[in-house]
């Protein structure tokens, strides 16, 4: 059986003052973020491209075992709703690659308003897989995707459903699709992007991650707003015993 692979982080890698102590005091953020956590989402590349140089920086700044995930552009989940041009999502996929083999799932984020349409997903998915082999975890936001026709398609394109928190339906807080693949997003709760996570629901968490299946987990606070997101990350990693290159 292929050993399981726990990687914990936050969206985007600032290392908050009341934090500071659990990392090294020399370097950039990200240096010091790399060493003591082991994942990291990249949420800039949803607003904006980057410079190649930019990429290859990220990637030549933290461990061999590191790894980034990164959020699809909304040029391709906002704009155009799964529907754009080709050449758009080239591109975009061409960026990554700059990671030079720290790249870990692509996270693909939908609107809140964007029911689930089977036509135009599958033909995303398809030109996805058409050029992307990579993990891709999926996050959508309208009850309309938590039905099992969407569960049968997600698997189809090997693709994983992210357990999110909070979710617009229950069954939002588990993961779904593709089983080898689990991805949370902790978004904070009650005060979305605020709110840091009690001991006792790191706890519920640290329990549902160590009895999961899949053999690559990813656990992302999102909660950055009042620097609650590295705290929690911390803590969960000190509960599931987690090394920065386990």
């Amino acid at each position: 059986m292929e050993q399981q692979q726990v990687r914990i982080g936050c969206a985007g890698w600032n290392v908050p003052r009341q934090s500071a102590a659990n990392f090294l005091s020399d370097g950039s953020h990200l240096e010091r973020y790399s060493q003591t956590l082991n994942a990291c989402e990249i949420n800039s590349s949803f607003y904006r491209e980057h410079k190649r140089t930019t990429w290859e920086r990220w990637a030549g700044s933290v461990p061999a075992e590191f790894r980034f995930s990164v959020k699809v552009s909304r040029a391709i989940t906002h704009e155009a709703k799964l529907n754009g041009n080709p050449d758009v999502l080239s591109a975009f996929l061409q960026q990554t690659r700059w990671l030079n083999g720290k790249l870990g799932p692509l996270l693909i984020q939908l609107p809140p308003s964007l029911e689930f349409d089977h036509a135009s997903a599958s033909a995303f998915m398809s030109l996805l897989r058409r050029n992307y082999s990579g993990d891709v975890a999926w996050e959508p936001r309208h009850r309309s995707w938590f039905v099992d026709r969407v569960d049968g398609l997600l698997k189809e394109y090997q693709v994983a459903r992210v357990a999110a928190d909070p979710g617009c339906v229950p069954a939002a807080a588990e993961p779904g699709g593709l089983s080898s693949l689990a991805y949370f997003r902790l978004h904070g709760s009650p005060r979305r992007y605020y709110s840091g996570y009690s001991k006792e629901f790191l706890q519920r968490l640290s329990s549902k991650l160590q009895k999961l299946a899949s053999s690559s987990i990813w656990c992302i606070f999102d909660n950055n707003a009042s620097g609650a997101a590295v705290q929690n990350a911390l803590e969960l990693s000190a509960r599931l015993r987690t090394s920065p290159l386990r």
